[in-house]
């Protein structure tokens, strides 16, 4: 797992042909907003988020992020547990982030 700052973060994705853009936000959470082309899987779904987890491809890189960063790196340490390596966690979250948002 990779925790990268919000430059970092952002920089890598831009440049990344092989992205896969993952929230693990509550639904609530994501109503509120969120970066585009993200896919949601609510980590406190607990089995049911490994469930769909496992189903990912797992040889895209995996752009992970929650609200502050906190659940979005556990969501990587569970990744990288099941073989996902590409795994890199957004630090400070969704709250910090300046990018674009789909509101």
């Amino acid at each position: 797992m990779s925790d990268l700052s919000q430059e970092e973060w952002a920089e890598q994705l831009e440049n990344d042909d092989n992205a896969f853009i993952l929230d693990v936000r509550t639904p609530e959470e994501v109503e509120e907003g969120y970066i585009p082309g993200a896919t949601n899987i609510d980590i406190y779904l607990g089995q049911e988020f490994l469930d769909e987890v496992e189903k990912l491809d797992k040889s895209k890189n995996f752009y992970v992020y929650c609200r502050s960063g906190n659940r979005s790196g556990q969501a990587c340490a569970i990744m990288n547990s099941i073989g996902i390596e590409n795994a890199y966690n957004l630090e400070g979250g969704f709250m910090e982030w300046e990018g674009e948002v789909v509101e």
